[in-house]
């Protein structure tokens, strides 16, 4: 049969799919509450798919596994396990019970709202607010790049009308369903990403005869030197850590620890059910980081094997973005099928997570209250679903032009690098600590939301000026994302101090006693 046919009609289904669920979870979302966070209502698999498929997009399938499996070899698989351990098991560990339990007892439903009742300072609502959604959107046009590769190789189309597709029909689910949509699609779309990246990698790695095989190649590409003026290395593509731990280490931040500062995936913890929903999608998240994130950066380790010319740009330098999909065209038709559709379900579940984000961020901590004093939950929904609408026009301008750029953001790995940089480098610190410490101070929250942005963007517009470590973007967003760690505890010590009364207020919702059975705590009777 095919190939376009094929791709045609696997997507054609798929689409359907999205489309009724969509429309029949659209019961869930005639309020604030249910078109936000789903009535925070949502079990574990629902919570873990959703965290997972927001986290792992065609950013990391095409760009970063491209990128980084060029630069580091099979090494480059430690970002995945990081993703897995800090990105997922700890983020969930450390934040999941505490982030439920206090956005629920503030009745905040975003990370801005969070911060203005948590510090008693509507300004500090306003500054996340324009932060998210300034941030967003190079994060979201990069999802559009990616998918543009494959989708021309796949079907010989235009770039533009796959910006409109995938346009289109995430916002006409996202717009029906809200949230509740977004979970149960981002379910599905899961599955789809498991069953896909364990065949791509079986069948790439038989293209090549194999794992020892192709480990046996990859040995053989000669490294840079390893010291200055030496020899070039053989076997560094292979080694444990590749020919270069340092920036390596700086990538697995980024993409690892980044997650605890990103509103989208914050707000997973707002929405979902009980204590044994944070158990449970613990193990779950855990487990899809390990297969979905070690996979593709797995799978981008032999990059090298499949060089070609199309990796080069008349400067010659390499088009990262193009290694995955040259890496692909060998696969059978049906394989390459399963492939669009499973870059297309990673990047629609990411994209419908930024829109909904970036609209109610918008609509519940700017507009309501701001531009108009009074909204009813009736027309923030409104608002919010006319705002996915220009969100997700704005980004998929911006996806074209930047395409078309010859600046040093234009390949995907760096576009999320500013984008996560600036966003978890203002929230990741004040966030944490503001749900464990009673000491934390708007002061420190305002520096890290002045700090981090600013660093970032610096070291975009400033780069040939920048020490060499920091003229990467994505080493500048994991120090900016470290540096909140540190810049929070500093200010707290010459701030004025919060509250009594609002402090003890917020955290009085870890003091309240709630029964459980026996089987999960034992209680104080005493044995005799």
């Amino acid at each position: 049969m095919n190939q376009i046919l094929i791709n045609t009609l696997l997507l054609a289904a798929y689409f359907a799919v999205l489309l009724a669920i969509g429309w029949t979870c659209r019961k869930h979302a005639t309020d604030v509450n249910g078109f936000v966070l789903g009535g925070r209502s949502v079990g574990p698999w629902l919570t873990a798919f959703a965290y997972g498929t927001s986290y792992f997009s065609a950013v990391v399938f095409v760009g970063y596994a491209g990128q980084f499996g060029w630069r580091y070899g099979i090494s480059a698989t430690w970002a995945g396990i990081g993703n897995a351990l800090i990105g997922s098991l700890l983020a969930w560990a450390v934040l999941g019970r505490r982030t439920r339990i206090m956005t629920q007892h503030l009745d905040s439903a975003t990370m801005p709202d969070f911060f203005a009742k948590r510090f008693g300072s509507p300004s500090l609502k306003l500054m996340a607010a324009a932060i998210i959604f300034v941030f967003l959107i190079p994060y979201t046009a990069s999802l559009y790049n990616g998918l543009s590769r494959l989708f021309g190789m796949a079907f010989k189309i235009d770039y533009a009308w796959c910006i409109v597709l995938m346009s289109v029909l995430t916002a006409v689910y996202v717009i029906a369903g809200g949230y509740m949509a977004t979970a149960i699609n981002d379910f599905i779309q899961g599955l789809v990403m498991l069953v896909g990246i364990a065949a791509v990698i079986w069948a790439v790695l038989a293209s090549k005869g194999g794992l020892a095989a192709a480990m046996d190649g990859l040995a053989r590409i000669p490294g840079p030197a390893m010291i200055p003026g030496g020899e070039p290395t053989p076997g560094i593509f292979t080694s444990f850590l590749g020919p270069d731990p340092l920036n390596l280490l700086f990538v697995v931040i980024l993409t690892s620890l980044g997650t605890w500062g990103l509103p989208q995936m914050v707000q997973k913890f707002y929405a979902i059910k009980n204590e044994g929903s944070i158990k449970k999608g613990t193990v779950i998240s855990t487990l899809f980081a390990f297969v979905v994130a070690g996979g593709c950066y797995f799978l981008g380790g032999f990059g090298r094997l499949f060089d070609d010319p199309s990796f080069y740009a008349a400067n010659g330098r390499v088009v990262f973005d193009a290694i995955i999909p040259k890496m692909l065209e060998g696969l059978s038709p049906m394989l390459i099928a399963l492939v669009v559709v499973l870059v297309l379900s990673a990047s629609m579940s990411t994209l419908s997570s930024l829109v909904i984000t970036s609209s109610s961020t918008l609509t519940i901590d700017f507009i309501r209250g701001t531009v108009v004093k009074k909204m009813s939950d009736k027309s923030q929904v409104l608002c919010m679903r006319i705002l996915i609408v220009v969100f997700i026009a704005i980004s998929a301008i911006l996806a074209l032009v930047q395409y078309k750029s010859t600046s040093p953001i234009a390949f995907i790995a760096q576009m999320m690098g500013v984008s996560w940089g600036a966003m978890a480098g203002a929230f990741l610190a004040p966030f944490l600590y503001a749900l464990y410490s009673k000491k934390v101070t708007a002061a420190s929250c305002w520096a890290c939301f002045i700090l981090a942005p600013a660093f970032t963007l610096i070291g975009v517009f400033c780069r040939d000026a920048m020490p060499g470590i920091l003229k990467s973007p994505i080493n500048a967003g994991a120090l900016a994302m470290l540096g909140g760690l540190v810049v929070v505890p500093i200010v707290n010590l010459f701030s004025r101090k919060p509250p009594k009364d609002l402090v003890d207020g917020a955290f009085a919702c870890y003091e309240k006693t709630t029964v459980v059975q026996q089987s999960t705590a034992l209680g104080a009777e005493t044995v005799r």
